[in-house]
């Protein structure tokens, strides 16, 4: 399912022909190298509440990738948050059985004991008009079969240091999101000249557009696959080394 359909402008279909080599050249921007985060941590924040902004009720451990989403609300437009709310909010609160929440909520998911023997990579590019060009890929021997289809997600995030815009926390707010099936049938194949790493078993690379106002100085992406039946089997995250940790 995709949650992200939208026209490229002409210039990041070049953006996404040379992301390849781009994000190789430039490893502090994907996550080569970088331990996978075993716990996935969101925090949905009503639009309508501003206190839930400036601070939280959980302070995830190092080893956890956040997420920050704010869920759109009756109000609309004017909403004190409404200007950071994604849509994406509500279908992930919907495909975690979860309701919108009157304040804020937490949703907690750890990686699977028992990971595939692969693993999951995600990258991405500078920002260009507008667009960031991004992509995920898995790596490695393929998953146990039983347990696919398999969900794959990439978030765009903004890095928000904690004492600026009005929050005590850092945060990663979701400023965009896609999310694609992978199954056997649209596993890659081996091609030597198609400048993938070694063993890439799929891959998606998509340009993601910016939300107004995001600064993209700040941006991260945020990947994780779900099993058939929503458990969480890998992650990864992609920071630059100048954004804030």
């Amino acid at each position: 399912m995709h949650f992200f359909v939208r026209t490229v402008p002409r210039l990041l279909v070049g953006l996404l022909a040379l992301q390849g080599p781009l994000v190789s050249a430039q490893n502090a921007c994907s996550s080569d190298g970088a331990s996978a985060p075993r716990v996935l941590v969101e925090r949905f924040l009503s639009a309508d509440c501003t206190d839930c902004w400036q601070g939280t009720r959980l302070a995830p451990g190092p080893s956890a990738a956040v997420l920050d989403w704010i869920v759109p609300t009756a109000a609309g437009d004017d909403a004190p948050l409404s200007a950071a709310a994604r849509p994406e909010a509500l279908l992930r609160l919907q495909a975690l059985g979860r309701q919108p929440p009157a304040t804020s909520a937490v949703h907690v998911s750890t990686a699977a004991a028992r990971p595939p023997a692969g693993h999951l990579r995600v990258s991405f590019g500078p920002a260009v008009s507008g667009y960031v060009g991004a992509d995920v890929s898995y790596l490695g021997d393929l998953p146990s079969r039983e347990h696919g289809p398999w969900t794959v997600s990439i978030a765009l995030v903004e890095q928000v240091g904690a004492g600026t815009e009005g929050t005590a926390v850092e945060r990663n707010l979701v400023r965009n999101l896609f999310q694609r099936t992978w199954d056997e049938g649209n596993q890659l194949l081996k091609n030597e000249r198609t400048g993938l790493p070694r063993g890439t078993r799929w891959i998606e690379r998509r340009a993601m557009q910016l939300a107004p106002s995001t600064d993209p100085s700040r941006l991260a992406v945020i990947g994780w696959m779900e099993d058939r039946d929503g458990q969480v089997v890998a992650t990864a995250v992609a920071q630059c080394l100048a954004n804030p940790t």
